[in-house]
């Protein structure tokens, strides 16, 4: 799994006043907490860093430089304004090599279905699955092939065979679906 870098400066003031102030100088207000860290850091970041980190499908493992001090950590939560959209407030959890922690991971379809050539539609159940272990044994992604669906079967996440972690998510869940489009209903009823 890839790492990005996030460069953070530490924060004193935790007032509304000075969580405004660094929004409106282009810098997001965030907090880090988890194993290994005996208490939170407040930090803040420019806005810039975190493109690569939210704005984008992928998951990724986060490294923390805030004012020299390295912390290891995953994006827990991210906070966006309700009207214009802009990012509020980040929270990290900090992780040690040797536990295991619990992530979200994307799905990604791979092959192709017998189902969708003629003439069934993709449906994604749910985009991500959330996993148990250790962050190096994590994927990029979780692969997903349907070169074995046909109309109207789903691939549940019992079929899927991870290595090295732990799936939590529940293994009756569907997670791709070869729909029947409508106009095709009709002629199975009458075959």
């Amino acid at each position: 799994m890839k790492t990005i870098e996030i460069i953070g400066f530490k924060r004193a003031n935790l007032d509304n006043q000075s969580l405004n102030e660094i929004r409106e100088s282009g810098n997001v207000p965030c907090v880090v907490y988890g194993p290994g860290i005996p208490e939170q850091i407040h930090f803040y970041s420019p806005i810039i860093l975190f493109r690569d980190l939210i704005y984008t499908p992928e998951v990724h493992l986060v490294e923390l430089n805030i004012e020299g001090t390295i912390v290891k950590a995953v994006l827990k939560d991210a906070q966006f304004h309700p009207v214009s959209d802009a990012l509020l407030h980040v929270d990290f959890m900090a992780y040690t090599e040797d536990r295991d922690i619990k992530f979200e991971i994307p799905v990604k379809v791979v092959g192709s279905s017998p189902g969708l050539a003629k003439g069934g539609k993709l449906e994604m159940k749910t985009r991500s699955l959330k996993v148990k272990g250790l962050a190096n044994n994590f994927p990029d992604f979780i692969e997903v092939d349907i070169s074995n669906l046909d109309l109207g079967k789903s691939f549940k996440v019992s079929e899927l065979k991870p290595e090295g972690f732990e799936i939590l998510t529940s293994p009756n869940v569907s997670v791709v679906t070869i729909g029947i489009p409508r106009a095709l209903r009709g002629k199975k009823g009458e075959e």
